[in-house]
């Protein structure tokens, strides 16, 4: 583990398992062990923000004895996925299997929140076994809802916006709410599993 000062209120941590240390230190921040603003997982960093003293906290945290593999993970979610989007057929095709088999991989598979981002309430699912290029030019409007999947990713766009990725599906399930605790539906580190409606 290898700590970073980031400007005068962050501190940047090197790991191996970005998902279980954020986690754990989300569970410190619960506690009221570990005084941060925001704790944001990356594909190998965690970044703790709104740190009063990044160097004094990077020496304190440096001597801490917890596993942070030892957290239990929330339940997995479940979200219904209407499969009929209209890059299903290209799926397929670069995946060389049948559309009724892309849904039995996308439904069959427990997917994992990687990291957030994009916009609020967008979460990079990890998992695919497939590799799916995006477009050549991104959409000017892909509706909210939208399940689709790039590169190694499964996400669902919270709301309208431009886009890239493959769609395949739509889901209503309402991403970001601002009076929910989290606001966020889907969280680093949580599994999801899509389910055919």
């Amino acid at each position: 583990m290898q700590f970073r000062p980031v400007g005068a209120a962050a501190l940047l941590i090197e790991v191996d398992s970005p998902l279980e240390w954020f986690a754990a230190l989300d569970a410190e921040r619960a506690a009221g062990r570990l005084p941060v603003v925001d704790i944001v997982p990356g594909a190998r960093t965690v970044l703790l923000d709104g740190v009063t003293d990044p160097v004094g906290l990077a020496a304190e945290m440096s001597g801490w004895a917890f596993d942070p593999a030892s957290v239990p993970p929330e339940p997995p979610l479940t979200v219904d996925v209407r499969f009929d989007g209209v890059d299903l057929p290209f799926v397929a095709e670069i995946a060389g299997v049948s559309e009724d088999e892309v849904v039995d991989v996308l439904t069959g598979t427990e997917l994992r929140v990687a990291f957030c981002g994009f916009a609020p309430g967008f979460a990079y699912l990890s998992g695919l076994p497939w590799n799916v290029p995006r477009l050549g030019t991104p959409r000017t409007r892909v509706p909210a809802g939208s399940v689709a999947l790039a590169a190694e990713f499964a996400g669902i766009y919270p709301t309208a916006s431009p886009g890239g990725w493959r769609i395949v599906g739509h889901s209503e399930a309402l991403l970001f709410d601002v009076n929910r605790t989290p606001p966020a539906l889907m969280t680093p580190g949580r599994t999801v599993r899509f389910r055919a409606s």
